[in-house]
């Protein structure tokens, strides 16, 4: 049985989410009958196992109950990220192949510009939460108010959520895999029993969730909770003290973050900090972006041994994972395989000894393709059958894995290769540094030279002298060719929600020659 149906039975009282913002609590029981009306209705909407539903929702308690009523009929569901441009949102509600649009209310205008756009022609539009009536969308709640979802549903596979890309360097580009057929619907498939055992969680575990739902790991992360029976903490929004008091209130155990918001917890005053009790926190977790190792140092410092780092993506080809006694003793080190052999190779596919930088691919993972793209599928595997998320690294003679950078990111100066990551790094420990993005920009002579665009600490500290200072901090500390040769100002460098740098855009912006 379904654990969150279990539960409902069980322990009909337990709490499932909490939404402390809103001062909202669902329980397990509410849980399932909203979820169980949720596919009934979907069903009687005339959709057929396989199809799919598009969500555009900020984080709002509607989405996780959608989304396992979806689980339930048998459906894709496709969270479409609240950041994206009419464009883009519409090339995901297109390209997904949604047959429904549910929208909360806060999306109003989002939603507008998709209805004029023509975006949702053909698609049963609703708006959950409304007190009024959207042009082009139905309310949600009056949609549900006649559904019987006293007979049981007929046996269906599992629905599954259906994710694009973050568009770091295009259009986002969609991840569908296989819905998992119904005598298998509540077995854990191959990275949720990886997550199980990798980072301990279980029905007694109190998960806080940081980031928004619509991106790919907070979303799985909270779905794979309620299906553990577990209770998630769920923030309408990063806010560094904010996270502190949900950790303290609801003796959190687990926690998922991206690099920045620890820079922004540590950048709490002292006094702060100290008003609030972690002791409770038996694992932190981060992913998303690299993170760099002395901020890394110092939240295990302040946490304690619970920071936990793991190497993935939405494409769930492999993954690794390291803890915090691990780390400190393979510094810089995203970790070993979880699964997925890990194999280092040239551009002529030949395995690199170790030590040496080349591809990082994985062997023997889940398989997948990109959704209308076979040309792209294609390029992510070589010709062992091996798949790559992009990323270039070393392994050590234990078996643990290093990343120097996304491939698509190297810069090649005077026929070297330059990682920007190690140069970001670097630069993060100056003092005047809050964030700092390298690239590479047009040289007559080497091709490529190095510049730094970095966000100062203090707005009014950018200036000539502090770009000069910056440059001797990184002579001091790297070899010549690794130096950036200029640097750059900016209020707040281009990151996307989840942390990951939009590096397309410096690139964009400062490769052009100046006028």
């Amino acid at each position: 049985m379904e654990r969150v149906r279990e539960l409902a039975v069980a322990a009909p009282t337990r709490e499932a989410l909490c939404f402390p913002a809103l001062n909202q609590i669902i329980t397990y029981k509410e849980l399932d009958q909203r979820a169980d009306r949720i596919a009934h209705w979907l069903l009687g909407l005339g959709l057929q196992p396989g199809d799919g539903i598009a969500l555009l929702f900020e984080n709002h308690p509607a989405l996780a109950v959608i989304a396992i009523g979806a689980e339930r009929a048998g459906l894709y569901y496709t969270p479409i990220s609240i950041q994206l441009k009419t464009r883009e949102a519409a090339h995901v509600l297109k390209d997904c192949g949604a047959r429904v649009l549910i929208i909360s209310q806060a999306m109003h205008e989002l939603a507008a510009t998709l209805v004029a756009e023509g975006a949702v022609q053909g698609v049963a539009s609703f708006v959950a939460g409304a007190s009024e009536t959207l042009p082009g969308f139905a309310s949600l709640e009056a949609a549900l108010a006649d559904v019987d979802a006293s007979a049981p549903l007929p046996p269906l596979p599992r629905g599954r959520d259906f994710l694009y890309s973050s568009g770091t360097t295009g259009l986002p580009k969609g991840i569908r895999k296989p819905l998992v057929p119904f005598e298998r619907r509540d077995a854990d498939d191959t990275e949720t029993a990886a997550w199980r055992n990798t980072f301990g969680f279980n029905a007694d575990s109190v998960y806080l969730s940081t980031a928004p739902l619509y991106h790919a790991a907070p979303l799985r992360y909270l779905m794979r909770m309620l299906h553990t029976g577990g209770r998630a903490i769920v923030l309408q929004k990063f806010d560094a003290e904010a996270a502190l008091d949900a950790i303290a209130h609801h003796r959190v155990t687990h926690s998922q973050w991206v690099p920045t918001m620890f820079i922004r917890l540590l950048n709490l005053p002292e006094t702060t900090r100290a008003q609030y009790d972690v002791s409770s926190l038996r694992v932190a977790i981060h992913a998303a972006a690299p993170c760099p190792p002395h901020i890394k140092e110092q939240m295990i410092a302040w946490f304690g041994p619970v920071i936990y780092e793991y190497y993935a993506g939405s494409e769930s080809v492999g993954l690794t994972a390291i803890d915090s006694d691990e780390w400190l003793s393979h510094r810089g080190s995203v970790g070993r395989s979880k699964y997925g052999q890990i194999h280092i190779i040239d551009d002529e596919d030949h395995e690199l000894p170790v030590g040496e930088i080349g591809r990082v691919f994985f062997e023997g993972g889940p398989s997948f393709e990109y959704h209308n793209d076979p040309l792209k599928t294609r390029s992510v595997y070589n010709r062992h059958g091996w798949a790559t998320y992009g990323d270039i690294g070393h392994v050590d003679a234990d078996g643990y894995l290093y990343l120097s950078d996304r491939r698509v990111d190297l810069i090649i100066s005077g026929g070297v290769n330059v990682y920007p990551q190690e140069i970001e790094n670097v630069l993060a420990e100056h003092p005047a540094v809050a964030d700092a993005a390298v690239i590479g920009v047009p040289h007559s002579e080497f091709g490529e030279a190095v510049k730094a665009v970095v966000q100062p600490r203090e707005r009014d500290a950018a200036s000539p002298q502090l770009a000069d200072e910056l440059i001797a901090f990184c002579r001091e500390r790297l070899s010549h060719i690794k130096v950036p040769r200029s640097v750059e100002f900016e209020d707040a460098l281009p990151r996307q929600d989840n942390g990951k740098l939009l590096r397309r855009i410096l690139k964009e912006r400062y490769r052009q020659p100046k006028a």
